[in-house]
């Protein structure tokens, strides 16, 4: 792989440009920005976007072309391009479709008019009701003509000059127009979303496996766990394909243990696939807004071991939806608001839902609006009257939700995950035949002696209207190195803290007096409602760090995390100290004495 070197365009430091043969190439618009609200940016790590060039005779091909942010630097691009080639067509082929996509192509049309897209039949669908779809996020309207469009309904091949492309359509809940690309004689796969990671890399490919592994199992979490079933099938597909390269929209390119990582993508989704309880979540999005919605209470619910299967009303047969609302022990259901309207997917949805759904089992609802919200209104409305019970409170956001909004989201997803559990183990228990309890299990009751310093940690991130705070008690503490200075700590993967406890995050650990734990103790055990102030009332104080030390404590450590381990139900972190103090020296650590290794 080499970078092009000769192009002027290089000056700018958001693009990198790499030379994959000749006249294929991949083009990187560069994200340095950390502020980013959506669920999947939590890393903070900028992001790339992937945008693949192919010359041929006298047609110009662009692959996954960026969405609007990127729309001047890709005109330029096209035009540097063509001043050296003096192309006749341009040829767009894209699978990912959003309004800001749309944007770019209708840019590129005034600019270029001998214009033709390539798509799935889902992508047709969406392209044609976006196409002069006022969005109320975008300042600007651009209005022209639909392009002459081919659909590709199967698997499609191109055989271009010294290129041959396989497209293959691959839909799922999230992205139903999912158009992925293969390259035979190089062996690349371009594969859009799928295997995508939110990095601003400058270099081609990772430097190696596990440089990327916690970015991208944190993007699969975040987007893919919800549609796992059609994510695994996707993999395996794809893993009967010789492949060297992958290169996903977002981040590097993978050239390292292919095999395993396809394997590890794999068993991500089939560990997700359980005989759990589950949910259903159903919705319709026309920007993303909404979908960004249900992504926070999808992962929140996940969080809990509940599984969610994720359905895109629009693209999803009656017979489908029937079988999942049958199958699913709660549901989620989401709309935006179009012209003062539901979409009718979503009508129709709502009418499967209160027809085949169980009045026994908890419900919500949420959705986006620009103006006004009556969608979600039809929705509580018509559930309200079907004698649905509502877990959590109707949610409406205007336009998009901000970081704390994500984190609140998340927590109600939690809570809803939490509900369906409680309810499971009820049902578990009126079956019970008399099974040794855990409270006398010999093993369990050994393991509960193991002691721990009781301790609450705090972490704060981001910045003014973006900034996250949140707080657990911890007792599952451990010093683990001298040198650097380090200590272990379990996380309970349902914490609404441990979204904050990233590779690179800072947190204070406040260690509690013997004396004075009593207050701590009682505010932090207490359960927080969604988007609660958990610090409401405290004259807390704050780290080097800006983490928050709460009052009563015997100590604090400002660490920052290094390392996640996943073990079982909980994270494991490790976490370098770089500050401390120690603010009462006449009293002892509190501790925390437990019966059973069961539970806290």
């Amino acid at each position: 792989m080499s970078v092009i070197n000769t192009s002027s365009l290089l000056e700018n430091k958001n693009l990198s440009i790499f030379e994959i043969t000749e006249n294929f190439i991949c083009i990187r618009f560069l994200d340095q920005n950390k502020e980013r609200f959506e669920l999947e940016f939590n890393l903070e790590k900028g992001t790339s976007f992937n945008t693949f060039l192919i010359i041929s005779y006298n047609d110009f091909f662009i692959i996954h072309p960026p969405e609007k942010e990127y729309s001047k630097l890709i005109n330029e691009v096209i035009s540097n391009f063509h001043d050296e080639f003096k192309f006749n067509k341009i040829n767009i082929i894209t699978g990912h479709v959003n309004p800001k996509i749309i944007e770019t192509i209708k840019l590129i049309s005034v600019q270029f008019s001998n214009l033709t897209l390539t798509c799935s039949n889902p992508g047709f669908k969406l392209i044609s009701e976006l196409w002069n779809q006022k969005n109320p996020n975008l300042k600007t309207f651009i209005e022209r003509e639909l392009p002459v469009i081919n659909i590709v309904k199967k698997e499609l091949y191109l055989e271009l000059e010294n290129i041959s492309l396989k497209l293959i359509p691959v839909p799922t809940a999230r992205w139903p127009g999912g158009l992925i690309i293969y390259e035979e004689n190089q062996e690349i796969l371009l594969s859009e979303k799928i295997f995508s990671a939110h990095l601003a890399s400058e270099e081609w490919s990772e430097t190696n496996r596990m440089s990327t592994e916690i970015n991208r199992k944190h993007f699969y979490d975040c987007l893919m766990a919800p549609m796992s079933n059609q994510i695994v099938s996707i993999a395996e597909k794809i893993s009967e394909l010789d492949i060297k390269t992958i290169a996903p929209l977002h981040g590097p390119a993978i050239e390292y243990s292919l095999k395993s990582f396809l394997n590890d993508y794999i068993r991500w989704g089939e560990n997700l696939s359980t005989n759990n309880s589950k949910i259903v979540l159903i919705y319709a999005s026309a920007y993303g807004n909404t979908a960004s919605i249900g992504d926070a209470l999808a992962k929140g619910v996940n969080r809990t071991s509940v599984e969610v299967e994720s359905i895109n009303c629009e693209f999803t047969s009656n017979d489908e939806l029937i079988k999942s609302i049958q199958n699913a022990d709660g549901y989620l259901i989401g709309s935006p608001t179009l012209g003062g309207h539901a979409p009718t997917p979503i009508v129709s949805a709502l009418g499967t839902l209160l027809s085949e759904g169980n009045r026994d089992k908890p419900v919500g609802i949420f959705g986006s609006f620009g103006w006004s919200g009556e969608a979600i209104d039809l929705l509580e409305t018509k559930l309200k009257d079907g004698g649905f019970t509502f877990s959590f409170d109707p949610i409406r956001i205007k336009f998009s939700p901000n970081k704390p909004k994500i984190k609140e989201l998340e927590e109600i997803g939690t809570h809803f995950g939490r509900k369906i559990l409680k309810k499971a183990k009820q049902k578990i228990r009126k079956s019970d035949t008399g099974m040794i309890s855990s409270k006398t299990d010999p093993t369990l009751q050994a393991l509960g002696r193991v002691l721990g310093s009781l301790c609450v940690l705090t972490a704060s991130k981001g910045k003014d209207e973006n900034n996250v705070k949140g707080a657990m008690l911890a007792s599952w503490v451990s010093q683990a190195s001298f040198s650097p200075p380090g200590l272990s700590i379990s996380v309970a993967k349902d914490r609404s803290v441990e979204s904050l406890l990233q590779k690179g995050d800072s947190f204070a650990l406040n260690i509690l007096s013997e004396k004075d734990f009593r207050e701590p103790l009682k505010r932090f055990t207490k359960p927080f409602s969604p988007g609660e102030d958990r610090f409401e009332g405290l004259d807390i104080e704050l780290t080097p760090n800006d983490q928050v030390i709460i009052p009563e404590s015997l100590a604090w450590l400002d660490a920052s995390v290094k390392e996640r381990m996943e073990c079982g139900d909980h994270w494991v972190i490790y976490a370098e100290v770089l500050h401390g103090n120690i603010l009462k020296s006449d009293s002892l650590t509190a501790v925390h004495h437990r019966k059973s290794g069961a539970n806290y």
